[in-house]
This record gives C-alpha cells, structure tokens and sequence, in this order.
C-alpha cells in the first residue's frame, strides 16, 4: 500500500528546506522538530507500513506528467494519490494572456487522461487535485521578481483552475483550493522571490516567486489533510 505525490515544485522538497521538508513530505511523515503541534498527524502515523512514492519534479508540465510521472507510478495497492498541475503550463505562457488560454484545452485534455488513469488505479480512494496559487495576490504583479507585470494573469489563472475543478470532479477527484489558502501571503505579506526557505516573517509562504517555502509547504500539507476529512486538531 503506498501514497504518491505527483505534479510539480508546489510538491516537492527542494524550496522548502531539503529532503522531507515538502509538502507531499509533510502529508506522509511529519517532521516534529518543525511543527511540534503536528506530531503524529501524518500518513505514516495512521496508516503504518504504508509507504510514499514522490513523483512530482520541479518544472514539470501536464505533458511531463502524462508522459514520464503517470508511467513510472509502480505497481501495487495504490491507496491515495495527489496532484498539483498547470502552473508552469501558465508559466511557459507567461504575459500572454491569449496564449495561456489557447492551452489550456490541451492542459485540460492531459489531466482528464492523467486523473481517469489514476482513478482506475485507486477504486473510491482519495484522489486530490491541488488548485494554482498567485504570488501576486491578485495584483498581477511580483515587484523584484525580474518578471513584467502580467495584469491579466490573476483572471487566467482563475479560469485555469476553474477548468481543474471541472475535470477533478469528471473523475471524482477532491479540489483542495490552495489559491484560495494562499491569497494574501504573497506580495502583500512580503517579498515572495527571496530565496528563504524559512523568511522572518511565517506569514510569507512563497520563495523564488513560485516556489513554496517552508511556510507555504505546511500550508499545502494542512489544505490536504483537511480534504482527507481530518480536522488539523485531530491526531
């Protein structure tokens, strides 16, 4: 029995401090050191001997998903499975508005194949789909971040997630709103390019603009554990 984690960097170790200081990390064992408050309140803890596949690579597209993440999935009983996808879809589109959006039946298309496949390989078990998040906070813009203010991306965003939603729940895949977890801990909490893996200020969640930093990784764990339907009070 195993859990996997697959997408991009919003799943990963690198950003947030090292190997299990990520997010999908976090979800399957928590570090205790970190959050005390957490111990326990992992994977690992309630569901002994299952074990954690990670999959999810910095950068990775739809495409990279479809093409090399989905394929080196192992054989077994596969009792959980979560997804963040489309942001660097969007990035790769960055400052065209037109342009995203005329990818984004493909985005589209490329999920609904990844998630159907999951789905025949989890039964009724949770399958979760992360939403994109926005450094910006919706201003369209992320001062020091060498990149041109994208006024229109906040909306392109919006209707990227929008179609997320629509293809997780084709699939009965559960949404987990991270855009909305993380509104208001990007620019208007600080400077979401710095490099910090832990800033000053824990209210900052971002790092390398994109990035989730140590923060931002609990709060993505906190977002899954709950759509698992597991209050974060509850051991």
């Amino acid at each position: 029995m195993f859990y996997a984690a697959l997408g991009d960097s919003m799943s990963i170790d690198d950003y947030s401090g090292g190997p299990g200081h990520g997010a999908a990390s976090l979800l399957y064992r928590n570090r205790d050191a970190d959050f005390p408050a957490w111990a326990g309140r992992d994977l690992a803890t309630r569901h002994p001997g299952i074990g954690f596949v990670p999959l999810a690579r910095d950068g990775a597209t739809s495409a990279d998903l479809l093409a090399y993440q989905l394929p080196n999935l192992p054989g077994g009983d596969l009792a959980l499975a979560r997804v963040t996808i489309g942001g660097n879809d969007l990035l790769r589109r960055y400052g065209d508005s037109a342009a995203a959006r005329a990818e984004l039946d493909d985005v589209t298309g490329r999920t609904h194949a990844v998630l159907a496949a999951l789905r025949a390989r989890l039964g009724d078990g949770p399958l979760l789909v992360g939403t994109v998040y926005d450094p910006s906070d919706g201003t369209g813009e992320v001062p020091g971040s060498g990149l041109d203010p994208w006024p229109g991306g906040p909306a392109v965003i919006g209707e990227y997630n929008t179609a997320l939603a629509g293809v997780a729940a084709a699939h009965g895949a559960t949404v987990v709103d991270l855009r909305a977890a993380f509104h208001g801990h990007g620019v208007t909490a600080g400077d979401p390019s710095g490099p910090e893996p832990r800033p000053a200020d824990p209210a900052l969640w971002y790092c390398g603009v994109v990035e989730p930093n140590a923060f931002g990784a609990h709060a993505i764990r906190s977002a899954w554990w709950r759509s698992l339907g597991v209050s974060p009070d509850a051991g």
